[in-house]
Order: structure tokens, then sequence, then C-alpha cells
């Protein structure tokens, strides 16, 4: 069976920079774990990159969201430290969800495909609602503990209308 891990923008900014969390501080051990699991049983990773340009605050999110993140190529938009070594495939993505790992993932037909990371109420649902579209047959996992939302009450929202969606949550 081929099984794919999405690790989905475990980028300084969202962990410790402008919109850093002590929630989403507390996953990256879990989630460091869980890609070591999963590459000793031959799963393949993907990584995905929030990535924005200069222009950023002038873009439709960034009116709505006015705190500058992720600019293509700072400190903040690495991976964080502990995951930086970590061998996969990357995916920029310039807004919550990816087409091109959607495309990926159905081209390579992944029949189990398990995401974590963050923001679980933003590009985590919307990683996992795009990949339900595109591989609708494979088994859509979201490990909540190695998650974290904007707020632990969002997280929770997200997780329930994820499983209102066919997509189990561990």
């Amino acid at each position: 069976m081929k099984k794919l891990l999405v690790v989905v923008d475990m980028q300084r900014d969202f962990i410790d920079g402008s919109l850093g969390t002590e929630e989403a501080r507390m996953i990256v051990p879990k989630v460091k774990e869980k890609i070591d699991l999963c590459q000793s049983q031959g799963w393949d990773v993907a990584f995905t990159l929030d990535t924005h340009g200069e222009d950023y605050l002038n873009t439709q999110e960034g009116k709505r969201l006015p705190i500058a993140h992720c600019v293509a190529e700072t400190d903040g938009w690495e991976l964080c430290d502990e995951l930086g070594d970590v061998k996969g495939r990357y995916f920029e993505k310039h807004t919550f969800g990816s087409t091109e790992l959607g495309a990926y993932a159905a081209r390579k037909g992944y029949e189990e495909i398990e995401l974590v990371g963050l923001c679980t109420d933003i590009c985590v649902i919307s990683n996992a609602m795009l990949l339900k579209a595109y591989v609708p047959e494979a088994l859509i996992r979201v490990d909540s503990s190695c998650c974290a939302g904007v707020t632990p009450e969002s997280h929770e929202r997200a997780l329930e209308a994820m499983k209102a969606c066919q997509i189990d949550i561990g």
C-alpha cells in the first residue's frame, strides 16, 4: 500500500515567529517522531511551505491577516530547526491549500495519506479537503496530537469539520 505523510507548514513563523503559539511549539517533537516512524515504515514524506512575497500585506490574505509571515527565503519561511534535515518532497503554496500536492498524490496513487502540522483550522483542513477531492478513495487521516490551530477551540472545530467530510481523526 502506498502511503504518504504530509507535514503542513512546520515553519519558524508559525512556531516561534510572527504567528507562533505555545501549542505550535509543543507539537514539534511529536511531529519529528511521527516523521521518523513513518519513514522507518517506508512512507513517503511531503512538506508544504506557506510562501509569500514581499507584497503580502497588499494581497487579499494580507489585508485580512495583516501580519507578514513566511516571506520566501526569510528565516521565518524556513522549516523549524528540528525538521530542517528531514528528506522529502516540498510543495510551496501561496494560499491555504496546495493543488500541486493534490495532483501529485493522485498521480502517485497513494492509498493512505496522513497529515500533521499547522494550522489545523486553516492549512491542515484545506490540504486535507483538497487531498480528499483529488484522491477520494484514499484513506485520509489527521493526527490531532501532531497538529495545532490558531486557538485550541478553532483546532477542535476544524477536527469536527474534517470528521464530517470522512477524514479520519486520530
